[in-house]
């Protein structure tokens, strides 16, 4: 039997359409705020993502170690993501990792649905498109290659484009070195807990465990950019996401009750809390909302790495630690599996912007 291929966001946009879908229209209350994406990221008004010079991190001199992590940690309680420069991972690897995924883009559809996947089988690994997930049936102008990317044990290479040739390659050097940084912002934010460096790297699985999920997103133009979402208003299911992107903007984030634009800084990492590390701090971290604009004039691709823990072997709650009788837990035991179920199930029952 013939798996059903759902339509390709970037067949529709090159068909030359002057309007979308009713499929991809948003619902009245979220078009209210959906604005020009260019003119919101030239805008200095009101609060800016914060930038983390990450150059002092493993500094000799405390002093300035010390004001590196203050403000990794305060910028993960009060938002939850930021711009990581001076990272550590060279400009040219991070060219090769977006050359190789813009190649693979480039390709015709009809080479690319060789990589398709079949997300009503449940295998979600591949080149696919958004299936409508919510009580109202809404997609997202987007198309996307998904795969685990670490530990090396745990790739499916036989899903990899062939083409480019430096395809696996980049993505696997790329791989360790941001599993690198993952350990690196693991540590700091237990210190910023009060507890040993090592513990939030164990009690999200550890470099056995811990899997690193590569998403490439893959945002065409679209005619009615007003009218769209290249992705839904969501918080992000894992303990760390690290985004890169073509310098085209589209990521907003709600601080505060209103929507931020991120600016595009060149050379940096976009990192997220996601939900694992709020739930294992009891909320003393953020995972915050965000979404994706779209736009006419430029197509956008981001390459988002979720760290995320083991499904069944850990028993997310907040640490012992974090939890007095001033703060008591906020959040209910759960497996990562448990979670995930949890908040599909929450999406199905409420199509508007859940957190």
């Amino acid at each position: 039997m013939a798996k059903v291929v759902n339509p390709r966001v970037e067949i529709l946009a090159s068909n030359g359409i002057q309007s979308i879908p009713k499929e991809y229209v948003r619902p009245q209350e979220e078009l209210e705020s959906i604005r020009d994406v260019f003119e919101e990221e030239m805008s200095d008004e009101g609060p800016q993502l914060p930038t983390i010079d990450l150059e002092g991190l493993d500094s000799d001199d405390k002093q300035v170690r010390e004001k590196c992590h203050q403000e990794l940690i305060k910028a993960s309680k009060e938002w939850g993501v930021m711009h990581l420069v001076k990272h550590g991972i060279s400009d040219e690897l991070i060219h090769r990792v977006k050359m190789a995924g813009k190649a693979f883009f480039n390709q015709s559809v009809e080479e690319k649905e060789k990589y398709a996947n079949d997300q009503a089988s449940g295998n979600v690994q591949g080149y696919g498109s958004k299936l409508a997930n919510n009580a109202s049936g809404q997609l997202e102008w987007q198309d996307y290659f998904f795969h685990c990317i670490f530990p090396e044990e745990k790739r499916d290479l036989s899903i990899c484009p062939k083409t480019p040739t430096d395809y696996i390659p980049a993505i696997s050097e790329y791989a360790k070195q941001l599993r690198d940084l993952t350990s690196k912002m693991l540590s700091v934010l237990s210190l910023g807990l009060g507890l040993e460096q090592e513990r939030l790297e164990k009690e999200v699985g550890g470099m056995e465990e811990l899997l690193l999920q590569l998403k490439i997103n893959y945002y065409p133009k679209c005619p009615q950019p007003e009218l769209a979402l290249g992705v839904e208003a969501h918080t992000d299911i894992s303990a760390l996401t690290f985004i890169l992107h073509n310098m085209v903007p589209g990521l907003q984030l709600f601080y505060k009750g209103k929507w931020v634009t991120a600016k595009c800084v060149p050379n940096s990492i976009i990192m997220h809390i996601g939900d694992t590390i709020e739930i294992l701090s009891n909320g003393k971290y953020k995972s915050i909302l965000h979404r994706g604009l779209v736009n006419k004039e430029k197509v956008r691709i981001s390459w988002a790495v979720f760290c995320e823990p083991p499904k069944e072997k850990i028993l997310l709650k907040p640490l012992p630690e974090t939890v007095s009788e001033a703060e008591p837990s906020r959040f209910p035991p759960r497996t990562f599996a448990q979670h995930v179920m949890n908040k599909l199930f929450r999406k199905s029952e409420d199509s508007g912007e859940t957190k």
